[in-house]
């Protein structure tokens, strides 16, 4: 199977000697291209450490982690940065956009920042995969909070990395505004959803790569699968979730512990 990341053996352990504490345990997960994750557990069970070493944002202890089927591991902090620059996105819960910019300078600035000159082309077309091409000019303060995040998602994939990480990317937002946000990342990872009023709707052709840290079970069932940590290891898997299948999961790791 083709996949965008792979995490083969994956420990990370924080200090040493009687007080080391072992976040992540011998983790051996991949993600297919494509695809929808969401990665679930109790506090302190290991599922932001995990998003980080895949991302290349922290070392693990060891183990490999594979993005486009190259090892990251061994690579200086010069070769990180640029990997994470040209072939992972990040999508976090603070939008940080900069006010005085219009949408589309925001989706361009981090590659004006790398010393590259982005095609307008390139950068509306990023736009228009989360809907928001007509919004190209507007500044933050002219956008709702869900359309800044898209914008946010829009700056993650100008670069058209191989996965896209989400840390709690719905934990600023409502409701309704989570939603609608959860279904752009429905539709760039391959998945159907309903048209929404004013934004894109039905297939899509675009497929992302995403990996999202969530701790709401109702979000976690927008991804194709959850994976659930415990304790830094991983402990079980649900595909097709629902979102009371997610919560009795949940429920029963909290039971356990």
């Amino acid at each position: 199977m083709d996949d965008a990341v792979r995490l083969e053996s994956l420990t990370k352990t924080y200090g040493s000697g009687d007080s080391a504490v072992t976040a992540l345990r011998e983790i051996a997960l991949s993600f297919p291209r494509g695809s929808f994750t969401a990665i679930m557990g109790p506090s302190g069970s290991g599922k932001s450490t995990l998003l980080q070493c895949a991302a290349g944002l922290d070392r693990p202890s060891s183990g490999r982690v594979l993005i486009d089927g190259e090892d990251i591991v061994g690579l200086n902090e010069t070769e990180l940065t640029e990997l994470r620059r040209d072939r992972t996105g990040f999508i976090f819960q603070s939008f940080n956009l900069l006010p005085s910019l219009t949408a589309e300078q925001n989706v361009a600035l981090p590659m004006r920042l790398a010393g590259r000159k982005p095609k307008r082309a390139t950068v509306l077309a990023a736009l228009a995969q989360v809907g928001l091409e007509a919004k190209a000019g507007s500044r933050p303060s002219q956008l709702s909070g869900g359309q800044q995040q898209r914008v946010a998602i829009a700056r993650a994939l100008v670069s058209r990395p191989a996965v896209l990480f989400a840390d709690e990317p719905t934990g600023a937002l409502d409701l309704t505004t989570g939603r609608e946000l959860l279904d752009t990342l429905r539709r760039l990872a391959g998945g159907p959803v309903p048209a929404q009023p004013g934004g894109p709707g039905g297939e899509t052709r675009v497929t992302t790569t995403i990996v999202m840290v969530t701790h709401d079970p109702t979000v976690a069932a927008y991804a194709d699968r959850v994976l659930f940590l415990a304790d830094g290891s991983l402990v079980g898997e649900l595909r097709a979730p629902t979102a009371e299948a997610v919560a009795a999961r949940m429920t029963d790791l909290a039971v356990a512990r």
